[in-house]
């Protein structure tokens, strides 16, 4: 997993509140155990017509916000099923923030396994973002290490963040990488094993 310490780009505002997991990536995209080539299924329902064409009202398919990578939503982000593609989806559109007043409990944690800041602020403070984010005038820098988001005006906004997940986030650990970070004592555990159960080592 990559780390995640300075972000810079473009904010695009999606103002939708109990925006689920099946509106985020629909259960057809569902079939493959990759994490790459979901972008494609990306809020599919939201952003394709009946006739399969692009909905031009859909602010990912606007110009100003094709290179999004951060997104900000409305409240209970990321509700329903806890489908892990969500947050691979989001990844492979390049999104690594998402920014709303309140997340569903799995899919944030998901956010963090795979290396996407979600960042729960006020309504209010949403609301403002948004729209800072409208035009063409929409960089923010996402600033992890001391947990400040800065404004296109230069505004600086702090947020807060559980610091064990804020350490992971900077150092690229998901849980094997954190399982990995005790290697040498696992490998000391089954060595001693093998000497104290070495029937074990035959089944």
């Amino acid at each position: 997993m990559d780390a995640f310490t300075t972000l810079t780009g473009r904010a695009a505002p999606l103002r939708m509140s109990n925006v689920d997991t099946d509106m985020i990536i629909p259960k057809q995209f569902l079939k493959t155990t990759e994490r790459t080539g979901l972008s494609s299924g990306l809020f599919f329902e939201l952003k394709t017509l009946e006739d399969g064409s692009p909905d031009p009202d859909f602010v990912l398919n606007q110009q100003a916000y094709k290179d999004a990578n951060i997104l900000i939503a409305g409240a209970n982000f990321g509700c329903g099923s806890s489908r892990e593609h969500a947050p691979w989806a989001l990844l492979d559109q390049g999104i690594k923030c998402v920014i709303a007043p309140s997340f569903a409990d799995i899919f944030y944690n998901n956010c963090f396994k795979n290396g996407i800041l979600p960042i729960a602020l006020p309504q209010e403070t949403v609301a403002r973002l948004m729209d800072d984010a409208k035009g063409g005038n929409h960089i923010f820098t996402i600033d992890l290490e001391n947990m400040v988001i800065t404004l296109p005006d230069g505004e600086k906004i702090e947020f807060e963040l559980d610091n064990a997940r804020r350490n992971n986030l900077l150092e690229g650990l998901d849980d094997i990488g954190m399982s990995l970070q005790s290697e040498a004592r696992i490998a000391e555990f089954e060595a001693r094993r093998r000497l104290a159960q070495p029937w074990l080592e035959k089944a």
